[in-house]
């Protein structure tokens, strides 16, 4: 595996998985996103992400998503571990750019707490 890959284990797939977080994690709102963590039993960091119709037509939505794995990826060995994260993307995420994003989610998910 290479050193900053996404590998299929580091993600939230599943639909009850996904409800699982949303329903028994930690809630926290950003500007653009709502951010859900909740420790998982297997000490894993994994990821989900939701972008809904509301956020655009389906090239803005997959830009979303592709910047939220990517802060992911660059950033996970400074995001909490043993914990899954779900992140639901607002309307008004579409105008963000990749540096809007890590600065709004670093101070949330990267600081210590």
């Amino acid at each position: 595996m290479k050193r900053f890959g996404l590998a299929r284990w580091e993600r939230i797939r599943k639909r009850q998985e996904f409800l699982d977080v949303t329903q028994n994690g930690q809630k926290y709102y950003t500007p653009h996103f709502i951010v859900f963590l909740k420790p998982n039993p297997q000490g894993l960091l994994r990821l989900g992400v939701t972008v809904s119709r509301r956020v655009g037509k389906a090239v803005k939505r997959n830009r979303v998503k592709r910047l939220l794995r990517e802060f992911f990826r660059l950033h996970k060995y400074q995001l909490p571990k043993g914990h899954d994260i779900v992140i639901i993307a607002k309307p008004k995420a579409a105008t963000l750019t990749y540096h809007d994003i890590v600065k709004e989610l670093s101070n949330l998910l990267c600081n210590p707490r």
